[in-house]
């Protein structure tokens, strides 16, 4: 069952610093490849369209996001990690501090401290949660 893609309903849930919070519930697909999980999907943002994939294998996960807005987000279990944000006038820094990742059946949680160009941005919660799609 390796590489197929499984259709799956996502729902993504951010909150930083336990106050504010954002939900997103997307289409999206699923698949695994060796010991990783990935997760796709698309979101349409003023910007335009943004792809995103999130993978997870053991203690480490990896954020990429690609078209109206490009960003690599690396993940390590207390590790601090570099990663970057493109933006149109520019491209930041970002630093990832990962205090949690946790994968189980149909739910992926991470939980960081977030900078960008060295500015401490917060501390972010991310889950996801997914279903495949029943036809």
């Amino acid at each position: 069952m390796d590489n197929a893609e499984i259709p799956m309903k996502i729902k993504v849930k951010t909150t930083i610093d336990r106050k504010e919070s954002f939900e997103l519930q997307v289409f999206g697909q699923y698949f695994k490849k060796g010991e990783a999980t990935f997760l796709k999907y698309e979101e349409v943002q003023e910007e335009g369209t943004v792809r995103t994939i999130v993978k997870v294998a053991g203690n480490e996960a990896l954020i990429l996001r690609g078209g109206a807005v490009k960003m690599r987000l690396p993940f390590e279990l207390n590790r601090t990690l570099r990663g970057s944000y493109e933006m149109p006038f520019g491209t930041f820094e970002t630093l990832t501090l990962a205090k949690r990742i946790e994968h189980t059946e149909g739910r992926i949680d991470i939980l960081y401290d977030f900078a960008m160009q060295g500015e401490h941005a917060g501390t972010y919660h991310l889950e996801i949660t997914f279903q495949e799609e029943r036809k």
